[in-house]
């Protein structure tokens, strides 16, 4: 799992498992962000098997599927009344955390 600090309150990663969601716990992350839709790649673990360990880690989770090159508005809204409600410090995933670099950037653009 390699985390990337985008500002104070928001990091992105690649694919995590649910075995990683005890270290972002512990790391004080307080909510997830999935951007990733299920079933992108035959090895990926379905959202609700990272969302029932988080659960019980007592960290908050958003399921906001990004289809890789087809960002929509929709997208983009679902992101920011997450983001407006999670509690932070948030770390969001996607394949690579391309996506989810992308659509904070233009969340944060938008609040402008």
């Amino acid at each position: 799992m390699d985390i990337r600090q985008i500002d104070e309150g928001y990091a992105v990663s690649g694919q995590i498992s649910p075995d990683d969601v005890r270290d972002i716990a512990a790391a004080g992350y307080h909510t997830i962000i999935c951007n990733r839709p299920n079933g992108e790649a035959p090895d990926q673990p379905d959202f609700t098997e990272i969302e029932k360990v988080a659960e019980k880690a007592g960290i908050s989770v958003y399921y906001i599927p990004v289809v890789s090159g087809q960002l929509t508005q929709d997208d983009v809204d679902a992101m920011a009344d997450a983001l407006a409600q999670a509690e932070g410090p948030v770390l969001a995933y996607c394949r690579s955390g391309a996506r989810s670099t992308n659509i904070y950037g233009i969340v944060q653009q938008q609040k402008g």
